[in-house]
């Protein structure tokens, strides 16, 4: 890894989040928010990622871009990322859709999710900006990128992840040559170009752009004003600046942010039912992948006053226990057997119930009895007594949200149709 700067240029940076997406693929969990607003870890949610980067990386102004039933994620966001101080150069900006454009017109891209708000990007007077997903599991000092983009004189700096060559076909995928250089940027493709020296690999796009502030606001006007433009980072500025400009990769490995215990560098996509399950459930391991408990790299978010949590009763079939599992404060385990799980704040669990590689989200009642294996379980959802979970598919395929690997997403609605 290379050394920083004495001067950071992460001070003269502007971390510009897009949290828009509804991330439909994670069915049910996004009916009522967006998916940068979907619980992780235990305590946080997903955005809090790209928020803690820029926020650990030295970045003092930040905005945030929402769109699709944004409630939820702003009112965390003004709980949880209230403390920046205009009086320190500070600013945390959320920026809804709020038509400032055009009284007819949302944001119909993430360029466009930009654009709208150019002027708010002047006024800070910013050198640099860091446009960030914020949707994605990762550690990232973004300093290391900034210093590269300068270094190399580049245009755009995009973040890759080296992955698998034919696991790239559901990437933005980025062919560069000897030196890093992009020739081409491709959405998607059947054959994903390989990384040079390494033949079996290729660089996916992570929705990082570093740009310089005034040669960004250029091209979103350039494009604004192109009939044919879908308005999009991925589909039409990055692509046009590959065939006019200097797009550069910036290869995630030089900047990823790992404790001792990390041994890969850690980038996930929970986009699916499937992925969000596992990389949780991953967490409960003696030794996860991704090590939340970093102090030198904190994931901030918002801090709930809560009592501790709690474990009662010592009977042979009714003892309250949690085995490679994380509990979150306000928690009580009544009775109850937990394996392999992550409990958000205020879950209860009853007495004589048990639960293996459960994710369950805040607030979840477990009535007694009941059984749940490999569940992903939403906000506020009341268990009944006896439930069984993870034991007969095709029941549960009628009953519940299942994936094809078996795992179950429960909500209320789905237990409320329920006839027992």
């Amino acid at each position: 890894m290379v050394e920083k700067r004495v001067q950071p240029l992460a001070r003269d940076a502007m971390a510009y989040v897009l949290a828009g997406g509804r991330g439909s693929r994670l069915k049910e969990l996004t009916d009522r928010r967006a998916k940068p607003a979907v619980y992780f870890g235990g305590k946080a949610r997903i955005i809090d990622f790209a928020l803690s980067n820029a926020l650990n990386s030295g970045i003092r102004r930040i905005g945030v871009a929402t769109q699709y039933k944004a409630h939820s994620l702003i009112r965390h966001m003004q709980r949880g990322w209230n403390f920046f101080r205009p009086e320190r150069n500070e600013s945390f900006d959320i920026l809804p859709a709020s038509q400032r454009v055009s009284e007819t017109q949302w944001y119909e891209g993430t360029a466009d999710a930009v654009f709208q708000n150019i002027d708010i990007i002047q006024d800070y007077g910013v050198e640099y900006m860091v446009i960030l997903a914020g949707d994605h599991v990762y550690k990232m000092d973004y300093e290391y990128m900034l210093q590269q983009h300068v270094d190399s004189g580049a245009d755009v700096t995009i973040g890759c992840l080296e992955v698998p060559r034919m696991e790239a076909v559901g990437f933005g995928v980025v062919h560069v040559d000897e030196n890093d250089r992009i020739i081409d940027f491709v959405e998607k493709p059947a054959d994903p170009p390989a990384i040079p020296g390494k033949p079996d690999s290729s660089f996916a796009s992570m929705g990082i752009y570093v740009f310089h502030t005034k040669f960004l606001i250029e091209e979103l006007r350039r494009d604004a004003a192109d009939p044919n433009s879908s308005r999009d980072f991925g589909k039409d500025i990055i692509p046009y600046i590959v065939r006019n400009g200097k797009a550069v990769a910036h290869r995630f490995a030089q900047s990823c942010v790992r404790s001792d215990f990390e041994r890969e560098p850690y980038w996930r996509d929970v986009g699916t039912i499937d992925a969000y399950w596992q990389a949780n459930v991953d967490l409960t391991a003696i030794v996860p992948e991704l090590d939340i408990y970093d102090k030198a790299w904190p994931i901030w978010t918002y801090a709930e006053i809560n009592p501790p949590a709690k474990f009662v009763h010592d009977d042979e079939d009714r003892r309250g226990s949690a085995v490679s599992s994380l509990v979150a404060g306000d928690c009580i385990i009544s009775g109850a057997t937990l394996s392999n799980s992550l409990l958000f704040t205020g879950v209860r669990a009853n007495s004589y119930s048990r639960l293996e590689g459960a994710v369950v989200l805040p607030s979840v009642k477990i009535g007694r009895r009941a059984q749940l294996k490999n569940v992903v379980i939403d906000h506020g959802v009341t268990i009944p007594e006896g439930l069984v979970v993870g034991e007969d598919f095709e029941l549960d395929a009628k009953r519940f949200r299942r994936t094809e690997s078996g795992i179950c997403l429960i909500t209320q609605t789905m237990i409320d149709k329920l006839d027992i």
